[in-house]
């Protein structure tokens, strides 16, 4: 199995390949995240980059606060997505900062986990951001096989935080791409469009 920062890295090329397949029309296209739109899909994973480096950098949530509240695409959303995400897989490949433990919303945590987990979104609003501006959807094999493996134990958690609707259900031999988009409350076979 790949390790969890070649995984991270692949999950970041699944999104950030996405973010600059954009055309200037699509960014107020519907996504399967029905609350937001390909604008606001791109926004919230720049949201989330920009806490990695204070986070493992020992910051509480407390000390970010607002921070990063609100729109930080600006005028050019695909070099801030750029510069968002190098910061952050910069401050996550430093030596020892998977060892780490950050404190999040939930509690303390380790580094590893919190990797784990940015890992996961970064996949599954790939297909999002995939269904939503009408690209390839599909993620690399071992990266949704592992994903799917690290959210199966986690879900409860995930859909009681509300960033996640109840998990849609799919054939028994469904591939873990789609099991893994269903369990994180997607339909598969659902057009963003369709709701």
């Amino acid at each position: 199995m790949r390790d969890l920062l070649d995984l991270h890295r692949q999950a970041v090329h699944e999104f950030g390949s996405r973010v600059h397949a954009i055309t200037p029309d699509q960014w107020r296209l519907a996504t399967p995240c029905t609350e937001w739109d390909v604008r606001a899909l791109v926004n919230h994973l720049v949201y989330e980059q920009l806490w990695v480096p204070p986070l493992l950098g020992g910051a509480t949530m407390e000390e970010i606060g607002d921070r990063f509240d609100g729109d930080q695409l600006g005028d050019d959303p695909v070099p801030t997505w750029d510069t968002a995400v190098d910061a952050a897989s910069q401050a996550l490949a430093m030596p020892g900062a998977l060892d780490r433990t950050v404190r999040l919303s939930y509690g303390s945590a380790a580094a590893g986990e919190y990797c784990a987990q940015l890992t996961i979104d970064l996949a599954v609003h790939a297909w999002d951001l995939a269904r939503g501006i009408g690209a390839d959807d599909r993620l690399d094999a071992d990266l949704a096989a592992t994903a799917y493996r690290w959210a199966l134990p986690q879900m409860d958690q995930l859909i009681g935080s509300g960033l996640f609707a109840p998990p849609v259900l799919v054939p028994d031999d469904a591939d873990l791409q789609t099991r893994l988009i269903a369990l994180c409350g997607r339909d598969p076979h659902r057009s963003p469009i369709a709701g």
